[in-house]
């Protein structure tokens, strides 16, 4: 099930439309407020949730989504009329799968649903460990000598994708790919930022997430 949230009935109802016309089931909400009561009781596969929205914005909707142990794992491509960089970020940061800028083609949206939930599928993996660094996707902890380390949602998925691919050298573009969900975000000091923080927060076994020079970064798992 694929639930679109936009106040424009016309949107919502051509959204819903072509969802179940290419083999989804498909359920519209006016608004963030009816669609987290709804949440309560029933789990989406994914959410098409847009920004500018009454009552709450979707960002402050996401943010919900995201906090909630229930629904976090919950894939959310954010809609937007805006199509600023800074929207984009502040959705994305705040842990949005990807992103449709309007006016967009409804064979796009189905494209990017397809994409991100083939993305988001469950990794059998739950548990991992390098060195001092344990990550557990299915509680969404790390810890770092057994000391709980408090990270933002993607400063969690860089760390589990380092983890996942040890030794694996990742461009800045290919992690805005994978983690940001997106090819290309204008700055790539996006990355950095992030990166310079997780490195942070890990203290001391921050060092293990190498810096290449001229390609990206990648986490060695001797040391």
């Amino acid at each position: 099930m694929i639930w679109c949230v936009d106040d424009d009935n016309t949107i919502r109802d051509i959204e819903v439309y072509t969802l179940t016309q290419t083999g989804f089931e498909a359920k519209g909400f006016a608004d963030g407020i009816s669609m987290l009561e709804a949440l309560k009781t029933e789990k989406p596969e994914l959410i098409v949730l847009d920004i500018m929205l009454p009552g709450k914005d979707g960002v402050e909707v996401l943010r919900e989504i995201r906090q909630n142990p229930e629904t976090r794992k919950i894939p959310v491509i954010m809609a937007t009329a805006k199509g600023t960089e800074m929207d984009k970020i502040q959705g994305l940061d705040t842990g949005a799968d990807d992103y449709l800028v309007k006016p967009f083609g409804v064979m796009e949206m189905v494209s990017r649903i397809k994409a991100v939930l083939r993305r988001c599928e469950p990794d059998e993996k739950e548990v991992l460990s390098i060195g001092e660094i344990t990550l557990s996707d299915k509680e969404h902890l790390v810890t770092v000598n057994g000391e709980k380390v408090v990270l933002t949602f993607k400063e969690f998925e860089i760390l589990k994708l380092f983890m996942s691919n040890p030794g694996i050298v990742f461009s800045r573009d290919k992690l805005l790919s994978e983690v940001w969900g997106i090819d290309y975000l204008g700055e790539s000091r996006t990355v950095d930022m992030h990166i310079k923080t997780l490195r942070h927060k890990l203290g001391d076994a921050g060092s293990r997430i190498e810096t290449v020079i001229g390609v990206g970064y990648k986490m060695e798992g001797k040391k």
